[in-house]
C-alpha cells in the first residue's frame, strides 16, 4: 500500500512527466500458470513490460500486488470485455508496490499496465474460473452497495441538470455563464468518476485531457471546452463539442444507474478519488486552463468520502479503530480545504503558495493511507 511519503514522490514524478506522450506497448502477454496458493498475485512492470504471475485464477476475490520497476509512474487495470474497467490502481511510482483487490465473477478478463498514465497499455490475458459466493451475499455489504448507488443517482440527476445549462450557455455565446457554471457541472462527475471511469472510453471522451490526442482519440468533452473558454476564448464553433458533451454524458447516466457495483469497488473508489487529488487538482494539471482544480478536489473528497460512509456499518463492526482514524482524518482534509473557500466556491490553483498547496497535499496523503486500508477489510 502506498505510504504517505510515497505520495509526495509521486507527485514530484507526476509533474516530471506532464505532458508525456509515449505510447505503451499494445501487448506484452503475462506468464502462463495458475494462481499462487495464498498470498498477493506478483506483477512485474517496467516501461516496456506487464508480467502478471498467472493468466488464471478462481472466481472471487483476488490481491494483486503490482511492483514499478521501471523509470515512469504506471496504473494497473482490470479489464472485462469492451475496456469495461473491474478495477484499478493508479500513481504507481517507479520503485514502489501497490495492492489491488478485485472481486471477478468467472470469465475472461484482461490486466494491463501503463507506462506514462497513457495508452491502452501494456496487455495480458486473464481467465476466472469456477464459482465464488458473491460478497453482496453479505446483507450489510448488499445495503452499502444500495446505498452507495442511491448517491450515484442523486449525482447524476444533478449532473444531467448543471451539464445542460453549462452545455446551453456554452451555444448561446454567454461565455462568462458558461465559465461560472464549468466548476459546478464538473462537481456531481468527479464524486462519482469511478463509476464513470468503469465504461471504456466515455469518461476520456468526457473528462479527457488534452493529451487524448496523442492517444489517437479526437480532443472533446469538459476540457475542450475549457480551453474553448479560457484560452481561445472563443465559443462560435464549440455548439458541436457541447452537444456531443450533453450526449455522452447523458449515456453514461444511463450506464452508470444500471451498473450493479461490487462492496469492492465502493473501497477501492474511496482511494481512486484521492489518487485524482493527488495526480491532478493538487498539480494544477486537472484544469490547467481556468485553474478552477479545487471545486474538483472538494468534489473527489466528497465522493469518496461518500464511499466510505455507506460502508461505514461494515467497517464499524469489523473494524472500529479503522473508523475512528478516518472520521479524524475526513475532518482535517475538509478543514484544510475550507481554508481556500472563496465566496460559494473555492480559490483558484494559482491563488495559492506552495506552502498552502503542500498543506492540502500533506493532509491527502495522511487521508489516503487509512482509506487504502478498507478493501481488504472489506473483503474479508
Amino acid at each position: 500500500m502506498r505510504t504517505p511519503s510515497v505520495v509526495v514522490t509521486g507527485l514530484l514524478a507526476l509533474g516530471a512527466l506532464a505532458g508525456c506522450s509515449q505510447e505503451a506497448p499494445s501487448a506484452q502477454p503475462g506468464a502462463a500458470g495458475s494462481a499462487p496458493a495464498g498470498g498477493p498475485i506478483k506483477v512485474a512492470a517496467s516501461d516496456t513490460a506487464c508480467t502478471v504471475a498467472t493468466s488464471e485464477v478462481a472466481a472471487g476475490t483476488s490481491t494483486f500486488a503490482v511492483t514499478n520497476g521501471g523509470t515512469k509512474v504506471t496504473e494497473f487495470y482490470v479489464y472485462a470485455p469492451g475496456d469495461r474497467v473491474m478495477a484499478e490502481v493508479e500513481n504507481i511510482v517507479p520503485g514502489l508496490t501497490r495492492e489491488l483487490i478485485v472481486e471477478l465473477p468467472a470469465g475472461v478478463y484482461e490486466t494491463a499496465c501503463k507506462p506514462g498514465m497513457v495508452g491502452k497499455g501494456i496487455r495480458g490475458p486473464l481467465k476466472v474460473t469456477g464459482e465464488a459466493t458473491p460478497l453482496s451475499a453479505d446483507a450489510k455489504l448488499a445495503a452499502a452497495t444500495a446505498s452507495y448507488q442511491r448517491y450515484v443517482k442523486s449525482q447524476t440527476d444533478a449532473l444531467l441538470i448543471k451539464t445542460q445549462e453549462f452545455v446551453d450557455a456554452v451555444k448561446a455565446g454567454e461565455q462568462e455563464k458558461a465559465k461560472a457554471l464549468f466548476p459546478v457541472a464538473r462537481t456531481y462527475w468527479e464524486r462519482i468518476e469511478p463509476v464513470a471511469e468503469i465504461f471504456g472510453d466515455l469518461d476520456p471522451k468526457i473528462d479527457g485531457r488534452e493529451e487524448v490526442i496523442e492517444e489517437g482519440m479526437e480532443f472533446t468533452g469538459f476540457h475542450r471546452l475549457e480551453r474553448d473558454l479560457w484560452v481561445d476564448k472563443d465559443v462560435s464553433e464549440s455548439g458541436p463539442i457541447a452537444d456531443r458533451l450533453m450526449a455522452d454524458v447523458k449515456l453514461i447516466v444511463e450506464k452508470a444507474n444500471s451498473e450493479k457495483l461490487s462492496p469492492l469497488q465502493l473501497g477501492n473508489g474511496a482511494k481512486e478519488l484521492l489518487d485524482e487529488v493527488a495526480t491532478g487538482k493538487i498539480t494544477g494539471e486537472e484544469d490547467r486552463y481556468s485553474h478552477t482544480d479545487l471545486w474538483d478536489f472538494s468534489a473527489n473528497l466528497a465522493g469518496s468520502k461518500a464511499s466510505v460512509q455507506a460502508l461505514r456499518p461494515v467497517l464499524e463492526e469489523r473494524a472500529p479503530d479503522l473508523v475512528k482514524t478516518l472520521d479524524t482524518q475526513f475532518a482535517a482534509a475538509e478543514a484544510a480545504l475550507e481554508e481556500h473557500r472563496k465566496g460559494d466556491g473555492w480559490k483558484l490553483h494559482t491563488e495559492l503558495s506552495k506552502a498552502e498547496l503542500k498543506k492540502l497535499s500533506d493532509a491527502i496523503n495522511a487521508l489516503a493511507e487509512p482509506v487504502s486500508k478498507i478493501a481488504a477489510v472489506v473483503a474479508k
